[in-house]
């Protein structure tokens, strides 16, 4: 037992100097945050200056109520929201990538690779193309919740084998599951006579966030710090787990039962931000690569750093996707193919060198 836990893999316990003091770069990251919500806001086909989006802002957060100008529609009702959803969508997919990395122990894995996003995707397109609205405004995205619980529910029973959750066998089945809950979505879509609601699932299943409203975002919100707080009591243990079960069970740690733990939060923490954002891809791959290179793959130091910059991410990125075809909208899992591709490469490439330099 020993000579199994006296080398751990590297990428976990190896010190090293940070690109950037921990300190400095958790204060710059969150300055950067409050500075880009505040920017952001202002920006779109009609631009409003940063110090009239400051001006409303505390106007409403002050307690006061609409002025009836123009600006105040568009940064209150239309903007502001928005930007705040994108940056808790952001931080809530790069945190469960993080995790979902860790407990599957495979640096591309992410939550679609479960069946999250796809089981969510079946749940949304059948409200649209049924037209049913039970709850209202909040059927749509409580409908894409149930889809990507059931989803996963499904992978992780199918995936267990004598009672334990084997890594290579939840992402198996977790990528073929995702393929079926895919092909239920299409025959539903080409089954819709509807090209509107044909054109709402396209965008929806693409991603986007121009459904943002102050109903969901509390909940959303919520969920995505209460999870991350829950995630970060556990960051230690997770270290641990992504070394192996052996040396999990040498340091105590029962990784069966720890698995299903982080897999459960992962699923209430994708579930929750897909149902109000669709499917955007990408930032729970690339995000956590981004942290890990910045501060190492210590999880006490990751998950905080990651979230910071999934939100970031996603915030311009919902920028971009308003502006580069204005007055359309381009949806946000487009954007972030084009961006998250040639880094995932770029990253896949350095991790490459430096596993050969280090041979």
């Amino acid at each position: 037992m020993t000579a199994t836990i006296t080398k751990p893999p590297p990428a976990v316990h190896r010190r090293r100097a940070d690109v950037v003091p921990y300190p400095v770069l958790l204060t710059v990251s969150a300055a950067a945050l409050v500075v880009s919500t505040l920017l952001a806001t202002g920006v779109g086909p009609v631009g409003v200056p940063a110090g009239e989006v400051a001006r409303i802002l505390a106007h409403h957060l002050g307690g006061g109520g609409d002025t009836g100008a123009a600006a105040d529609l568009i940064v209150w009702r239309i903007r502001f929201p928005r930007v705040l959803l994108g940056a808790v969508v952001g931080a809530g997919l790069a945190l469960a990538g993080a995790v979902v990395q860790g407990v599957v122990r495979n640096p591309v894995a992410d939550p679609y690779l479960l069946g999250l996003s796809h089981g969510a995707s079946v749940g949304a397109v059948l409200v649209l193309t049924t037209g049913a609205a039970v709850l209202g405004a909040l059927t749509l995205p409580l409908a894409a919740f149930a889809g990507a619980t059931a989803a996963i529910a499904v992978v992780l029973v199918m995936a267990r084998h004598r009672g334990r959750l084997l890594p290579m066998r939840l992402i198996l089945v977790g990528v073929a599951f995702g393929h079926l809950f895919a092909g239920v979505t299409s025959f539903m879509l080409a089954r819709t006579d509807s090209s509107a609601a044909q054109q709402q699932i396209i965008f929806w299943m693409l991603g986007g966030l121009s459904g943002a409203q102050w109903a969901t975002l509390p909940v959303t919100a919520s969920v995505v710090v209460g999870v991350g707080a829950l995630l970060m009591v556990r960051a230690r243990r997770l270290n641990a787990l992504v070394l192996g079960e052996e040396a999990g069970a040498a340091l105590g740690i029962n990784a069966s039962r720890l698995r299903w733990y982080l897999l459960i939060l992962t699923t209430l923490l994708t579930g929750t931000v897909v149902a109000v954002s669709g499917g955007i891809g990408f930032v729970g791959l690339i995000v956590p690569h981004l942290a890990r290179m910045l501060v190492g793959a210590d999880h006490r130091r990751m998950l905080p750093v990651t979230a910071l910059l999934g939100a970031l991410f996603l915030l311009w990125a919902d920028v971009a996707a308003r502006i580069l075809i204005a007055p359309a909208e381009l949806p946000i899992g487009i954007l972030t193919a084009f961006l998250g591709v040639p880094f995932f490469l770029l990253v896949m490439r350095a991790r490459g060198l430096a596993t050969q330099e280090n041979a």
